[in-house]
């Protein structure tokens, strides 16, 4: 039965599809048995729960998804970034000890103001720079005055805050020698090396405090050294950059990035400006963001086109 019979008969019109929160307390309950589920499996049952109707099945965004898909993902993610889940494996999500602490005392509805208790989650808050923005603007029912280019503006910084955090975290699950891997591919996408250059990875054995070079130049003249430290909490300090700085002494460079996936302390930054070495800093937010925008371990979702009156011809 359409929405628009239902109402003729006097029955009301069908359920819409729930906003995003609203799936994240019938999630984590289906997670509470610690075995890994697809999230479409949780979809499905989500579907049930909530009596959802064909039309809201298939009810689409319009950048083509489903609108059901994208807020079963989206709650996924903030479930993630909260740290009451994790991702196991591709497509996948399972709850956490954190995850199964909050489900011995669950809220009403686990929305965004209960998850900015979590650390993680307010950095992640934090990350997309805006404020009030858990829900789209152009819901339906919002009564905020906002153009549609903020609306997609301030829902693009949200899912970019999310990518970061979680690319952050992927990093740092894998081995000290991804990142270092990972570095010498990424600032070739940005353009060091180039076609007559090359990268050379050092490896952890022997590394002397280098673990990349990049050269210029086919002839190895024009060198760039890299240090990547795969860190979780603690910053980067001094006494790094000064191992860092002698090691660049010892292959006579006066200059090298030092990656880390978490932040350099205020006298290692202060170390860095007084010393005649150039030196690039890039903790673990710039990595994220040169990630995403040198595509390098993401792809494009999707593709929106925002159009506007063409002036020119209606002169």
């Amino acid at each position: 039965m359409s929405r628009f019979e239902a109402l003729a008969e006097g029955q009301g019109a069908a359920v819409a599809v729930p906003r995003f929160y609203e799936f994240t307390l019938p999630i984590l309950r289906r997670l509470a048995d610690g075995e890994p589920r697809h999230w479409r499996e949780l979809r499905d049952e989500c579907i049930g729960e909530f009596g959802l109707s064909e039309q809201d099945r298939l009810e689409a965004t319009p950048g083509g998804s489903t609108r059901l898909d994208t807020r079963v993902l989206w709650a996924n993610t903030h479930l993630f970034q909260a740290g009451l889940v994790s991702r196991p494996a591709r497509g996948e999500v399972q709850i956490t000890d954190r995850g199964r602490e909050v489900l011995t005392n669950p809220p009403d509805v686990i929305d965004p103001s209960y998850l900015d208790r979590f650390p993680e989650y307010r950095d992640f808050q934090s990350r997309t720079q805006q404020k009030d923005t858990h829900e789209p603007a152009a819901e339906a029912g919002s009564t905020e005055k906002v153009t549609p280019l903020e609306s997609i503006s301030t829902a693009v910084a949200e899912s970019a805050a999310a990518l970061h955090g979680e690319l952050l975290r992927r990093i740092v699950a894998q081995p000290p020698e991804f990142l270092e891997h990972l570095v010498l591919k990424l600032l070739t996408a940005m353009g060091y090396g180039g076609q007559a250059g090359a990268v050379e990875h050092r490896g952890r054995s022997h590394d002397g405090g280098i673990d990349g070079i990049i050269r210029q130049d086919p002839l190895g003249i024009d060198r760039v050294y890299l240090q990547a430290k795969r860190y979780t909490d603690a910053a980067v300090g001094r006494p790094n950059m000064q191992a860092f700085v002698g090691a660049l002494h010892g292959v006579q460079a006066d200059r090298g990035v030092f990656i880390t996936t978490s932040r350099f302390s205020q006298e290692a930054r202060d170390y860095i400006e007084r010393i005649p070495n150039r030196i690039i800093l890039i903790d673990g937010q710039r990595l994220a963001e040169l990630m995403v925008l040198y595509d390098v371990g993401v792809q494009v979702e999707e593709t929106f086109t925002l159009k506007r009156i063409d002036e020119d011809f209606f002169e």
